[in-house]
């Protein structure tokens, strides 16, 4: 069904949702204006004890390993991490080190061989698929590096679908659409394409739409590559501020060393281990 989403009429391209469709009531067509959606709790969670203690993230002893014929390459070789709530920490090292793996694993896109992952107290690797889907929807707002907006909507529009999609009725969309534009300093670009944006108004604008909902949690997965030095800086900034006055978790893959004082802390992979050290 999913093939069939449109907004308005504009057909839509299903694999540049960052939504877990699996979490969505598809009876109804949930894109659209008019749609009776089934309502998503779109606040944060409080914060339990046990989230305090160990942080809003908590990998323990994280395995991934993968089977090519005979041949079993082990990516992540046992990792330990944790985000403390309100921090925005870094996950750097070189190619094929494991970031992306890792990442995607802790968004709960990927499952571990071992280990176990705790989100904001919850243990994601012993949810049921349609469980996990669901926490995903209502807890982590994911930003893609190629930004991964519909061309033919506006900017939005763009996060206009993702607060659509977590239940947001009618004119309460376009409302608080406007709201998140405003937060990201692009209330001006409200009605432009994806064409007519810069790379990092692209950036701000897919921001925006991760925000949909409210999320404790923003995964990010290389936000400055495509950006200029200034438009890099200025995304950072963006998402540290959302940590900081915002009290969300923020976690973000990177190779660029530009935003390094930007972090709380910094946490190394290389060949699927992690070595993490405080960064001032």
């Amino acid at each position: 069904m999913t093939s069939n989403l449109n907004f308005d009429g504009v057909p839509l391209d299903p694999t540049l949702l960052p939504i877990p469709m699996t979490a969505i009531n598809l009876s109804f067509n949930p894109l659209h204006r008019k749609a009776d959606l089934v309502t998503v709790t779109a606040s944060s969670p409080s914060l339990s004890q046990e989230t305090t203690a160990q942080g809003a993230i908590a990998a323990t002893n994280v395995r991934m390993s993968y089977q090519s014929g005979s041949e079993v390459f082990h990516a992540l070789k046992g990792v330990d991490l944790q985000v403390p709530t309100g921090d925005m920490q870094l996950l750097m090292g070189p190619s094929g080190s494991g970031k992306t793996t890792l990442l995607s694993i802790l968004a709960g896109i990927l499952t571990p061989t071992g280990g176990s992952v705790k989100l904001l107290g919850q243990d994601i690797t012993k949810m049921s698929p349609k469980a996990l889907a669901k926490f995903r929807l209502e807890n982590i707002g994911f930003i893609f590096q190629g930004f991964n907006l519909f061309p033919a909507l506006s900017a939005v529009e763009n996060v206009e679908v993702a607060l659509k999609l977590k239940g947001y009725r009618g004119s309460s969309a376009r409302k608080e659409a406007l709201v998140l534009l405003e937060q990201v300093g692009l209330a001006n670009k409200a009605n432009n394409l994806p064409r007519d944006l810069s790379g990092g108004q692209k950036q701000r604008v897919a921001i925006a739409r991760a925000l949909a909902g409210n999320p404790s949690l923003i995964m990010a997965d290389e936000p400055t590559a495509a950006l200029d030095s200034q438009n890099g800086h200025a995304v950072i900034e963006l998402l540290r501020q959302l940590a900081k006055e915002g009290g969300r978790t923020v976690l973000l893959v990177t190779h660029d060393p530009r935003i390094m004082d930007a972090a709380d802390r910094i946490t190394y992979l290389e060949d699927g281990l992690i070595q993490t050290k405080p960064h001032h």
